[in-house]
């Protein structure tokens, strides 16, 4: 089992059962999309990157790998280092705006993972993932909400004082995964907006996972702790987007045209 460190297991002392928090994100996310799949699904795993998950042998780590549990997992993503992910059956390098080289209604189900804050376009990111999604199928993502203290630190500080606040609170961060941000779809209103509810069923819903951002100071986590404690849910740390496309889409998409 992967170790734990003992400022993490001093933080969540129940990690010594099963290696996890009472308030992991990743469990809360793949669960619930564990619980929408078949093993007759086709799945995109959209902006899939290098497979970072496999860089760790966990039980959470394990709740996030798909391959061998649907029928067919592609995976896509605009950095070229998602040919080398070792979870994917099948794997695309695509280009930012450009239309998805799927045919349409192609996948039961399209998952995102850490990938709507860098979305620059969330119209055309939304059209094409109605396009490319079968009738009945789902949209999940997991992505920081936009007023919770990650996006609004990110929105807040200008480039380089983000990367040196990254070192700071994420040490094992790799610079290779540090992209830009924009989080232009990172509120429920935005993905309403983009993803309208009579083309969609909602089953959204935003949570506070444990601080992720506090470079093993116990008074930065106590302190992310306490602003996650607000009542209002205005503040939520993460968005755990859950988009069902209806059957009535089935004769309708909203993808562009090609080039």
């Amino acid at each position: 089992m992967h170790a734990i460190s003992s400022f993490s297991q001093r933080m969540r002392p129940e990690r010594a059962a099963g290696g996890f928090p009472r308030d992991d994100g990743s469990l809360d996310f793949y669960i619930r999309i564990d619980a929408l799949l078949t093993p007759d699904m086709v799945v995109l795993d959209l902006g899939a990157g290098r497979g970072a998950q496999f860089d760790r042998d966990t039980y959470v780590s394990r709740k996030s790998r798909l391959r061998g549990r649907v029928a067919r997992l592609v995976g896509c993503d605009v950095d070229p280092v998602v040919m080398s992910n070792p979870g994917l059956d099948e794997a695309h390098v695509i280009e930012p705006g450009k239309p998805l080289p799927f045919a349409d209604a192609s996948f039961d189900l399209v998952y995102s993972d850490w990938v709507l804050e860098h979305i620059e376009d969330p119209a055309g990111f939304a059209a094409e993932v109605d396009r490319i999604l079968k009738p009945g199928g789902w949209f999940c993502a997991r992505t920081p909400n936009k007023w919770g203290y990650v996006a609004m630190a990110a929105r807040l500080s200008p480039d380089k004082v983000q990367s040196a606040l990254l070192k700071m609170v994420q040490q094992n961060r790799l610079e290779h995964d540090v992209f830009p941000k924009y989080y232009r779809v990172n509120t429920l209103a935005a993905l309403e907006q983009h993803f309208p509810p009579g083309r969609f069923l909602h089953a959204s819903h935003t949570g506070n996972p444990e601080p992720a951002y506090h470079g093993g100071r116990v008074w930065m986590y106590r302190l992310i702790e306490l602003f996650q404690g607000l009542p209002l849910r205005t503040f939520d740390t993460v968005i755990f987007a859950f988009l069902k496309k209806t059957d009535s889409n089935a004769s309708a998409h909203a993808g562009r045209p090609k080039d």
